[in-house]
């Protein structure tokens, strides 16, 4: 990568290789073809550090239109918890950790139900009955995935590791710090008050 690259970069390279963003599975999808830059001779799948970079900005101009209570994220998989629930903290996001109760989406009868304008979702296949809630009352659906996922009903996909608890919280992190920024929730050149560390299951 270019030093002109690593400036437009939404993080330090550095961080993110550390965090094992890029690293895949050894099973990959035709799906995620145009994400994968190369299979390591152990067989794992290598995502490109630039096409997750792009996504990720691209992720955050597009939620960034709504207003934090009109967007909801999911998160099945204990990985991403802690992030997830820091990012709720700092921008009031609405977010739902573990199982997803059935019907929130669908059916108005129930008191928790709800009607996000765009879903958020960890990965698509633990998460995949929000996803298919999602689809049949016409919400678009953001996600993070893996060399392995299907997303064919996705609308916007983030190419990432999103089974690593590194991955996943850097992930939250910047996604906090940029929706914060672009909300006016950070004067100028603030510091975000929270650090990846603060993002990332121990």
């Amino acid at each position: 990568m270019t030093p002109e690259q690593q400036d437009n970069l939404l993080l330090d390279s550095n961080e993110y290789l550390k965090s094992g963003i890029h690293i895949g599975t050894k099973f990959k999808t035709k799906y995620m073809a145009d994400f994968i830059y190369k299979t390591r001779p152990d067989g794992l799948s290598v995502l490109n550090l630039k096409k997750i970079d792009e996504r990720l900005r691209l992720a955050i101009n597009f939620l960034s239109q709504y207003a934090p209570e009109d967007i909801l994220i999911l998160c099945r998989r204990e990985n991403g918890w802690k992030g997830l629930k820091k990012l709720h903290e700092l921008t009031g996001i609405p977010v739902i950790t573990g199982r997803y109760p059935p019907g929130i989406l669908t059916n108005p009868n129930l008191e928790t139900f709800a009607q996000p304008k765009v879903v958020m979702v960890c990965d698509p296949w633990p998460d995949r009955n929000v996803v298919e809630d999602a689809g049949k009352v016409g919400t678009p659906v953001v996600a993070l995935c893996d060399t392995n996922n299907q997303s064919n009903k996705i609308d916007l996909v983030i190419p990432c590791n999103n089974k690593g608890k590194k991955s996943v919280g850097l992930v939250f992190f910047v996604l906090a710090r940029e929706f914060m920024q672009k909300k006016g929730l950070l004067a100028g050149n603030e510091e975000m008050p929270a650090k990846i560390e603060d993002f990332v299951e121990a």
